[in-house]
């Protein structure tokens, strides 16, 4: 046989050996860390009345968790690119399904905001190392479907999470309130699946022994394949490459995109809460709805992306679908059906440019350029978490109208996808 006809089934075996080995196992991962990021939305159901929060208490100490996020993220990242991935992730598991469970032991608004900034610097590191970890076993053709399917987590936790946080705030153990057993509920499998990290995943190809000699060699010269193209193009440092034009560019598509994302996913449960007063398992059901969109709509565009080679519009797209869908809802918040069906599509857009996205730092850095970058992206711009939360909560209290927060979400996810048509990738040998 050929060696032109053995190539391509290696290729295949060993993309699929791999997909099949990584990707179900950091799905569940990320499952956890985004449920156990995102929970404060629902149990905000129940413990805002409880220990009597405002929207502005409630809104500051859920984006709070931003501002630990941010000042740990970029060593987190390079730890992964130069040390071991596999411990890294393992720590930061076990770190933060112990800050979750210590959220069910606040009182206080301070103690509310020094819980969610500790569970911020706990996670720190774990999803840019996540992307950077893609990127020591998929090419990068393969790369925007692996991270499609690693970040379809974020619809499915919170298509699991909602109704299992509404059967848990529907409970009454031992005389404690709900919301309390739903952050221990929610907190211990962080800290199973730390310690079964360090026994399940492989920092690199060449240590994989589930991968045949040939596998391993194959994948590891593709890989080192890619890297010298890069090089070729360009030597990036880790301080040109956050100093960089695109990097920059990058920085602010995904600052503005988080604002969305997250005073999207904080505030949903509240408003459907408020618009329907419905029991919270009705409301945790309906919350969920979003969510199921986004899963198909991520899987697809990430899909579609690595078919088409381009990166730019179906990042931007659906950023711009997902505003006008918001204005949609706003104009017809009077119309409960209408409104809500627009919030479904707002929801799913909220994700479905992620797996895009994520291609596009690894299509121009390599290393430890690419570990940082990836770091600053995710830390800077994750300070959008701390002002789309925040801002709705503020707003909220001013003027008693979800509006203005829900106006501030909209121009944001336009100027993100605005942004995105700047980027220029072409330096570094792909299109879009």
């Amino acid at each position: 046989m050929s060696a032109s006809a053995v190539l391509p089934d290696v290729g295949e075996r060993t993309t699929r050996r791999i997909a099949r080995r990584l990707l179900p196992f950091l799905f569940v991962l990320y499952v956890i860390a985004f449920l156990d990021r995102v929970n404060v939305g629902y149990a905000g159901l129940e413990m805002s009345r409880d220990l009597n929060f405002s929207d502005r208490v409630f809104g500051l100490g859920a984006g709070i968790f931003s501002i630990g996020y941010f000042l740990f993220e970029i060593p987190g990242a390079l730890i992964v690119e130069r040390w071991s991935a596999r411990k890294w992730i393992a720590r930061i598991l076990v770190t933060w399904g112990l800050v979750t469970i210590l959220m069910s032991a606040v009182h206080t608004p301070r103690q509310f905001y020094l819980a969610r900034f500790l569970l911020g610097v706990a996670e720190a590191g774990f999803f840019p190392g996540i992307i950077v970890y893609l990127t020591h076993w998929f090419r990068y053709e393969d790369r925007a479907k692996a991270g499609a399917i690693f970040m379809a987590a974020i619809p499915m936790s919170n298509i699991i999470g909602a109704p299992l946080a509404g059967w848990i705030l529907s409970q009454h153990w031992a005389g404690v309130a709900s919301w309390r057993w739903l952050f221990v509920a929610e907190g211990l499998p962080a800290i199973l699946f730390g310690v079964l990290t360090l026994i399940y995943l492989t920092d690199w190809p060449l240590q994989a022994r589930w991968l045949s000699a040939d596998e391993r060699a194959w994948i590891d010269g593709e890989l080192q394949l890619e890297k010298a193209a890069k090089s070729s193009a360009r030597t990036w440092t880790v301080r040109q490459a956050m100093r960089s034009r695109e990097v920059i560019l990058l920085t602010l598509v995904y600052f503005f995109a988080i604002i969305g994302i997250y005073g999207f996913v904080i505030w949903f449960p509240t408003i459907v809460k408020r618009a329907t007063n419905l029991p919270n398992m009705a409301v945790t059901l309906l919350s969920a709805l979003p969510y199921v969109a986004g899963l198909a709509a991520m899987i697809w565009n990430g899909w579609h992306s690595d078919r088409t080679a381009e990166r730019r519009w179906h990042t931007a797209f659906p950023l711009f679908l997902g505003a006008a869908c918001l204005a949609v809802a706003i104009h017809f918040s009077t119309n409960l059906p209408v409104a809500f069906l627009s919030m479904i599509v707002v929801g799913a857009c909220t994700t479905a440019f992620m797996p895009s996205f994520w291609a596009l730092p690894t299509a121009i850095l390599s290393e430890s350029a690419a570990a940082a970058s990836i770091g600053l992206i995710n830390s800077v711009a994750n300070l959008g978490g701390f002002a789309g939360p925040f801002l709705i909560g503020y707003l909220r209290t001013l003027t008693n109208s979800f509006t203005p927060g829900l106006l501030f979400l909209l121009v944001c996810m336009v100027m993100s996808g605005l942004l995105a048509l700047f980027l220029n990738v072409r330096h570094a040998g792909y299109s879009g």
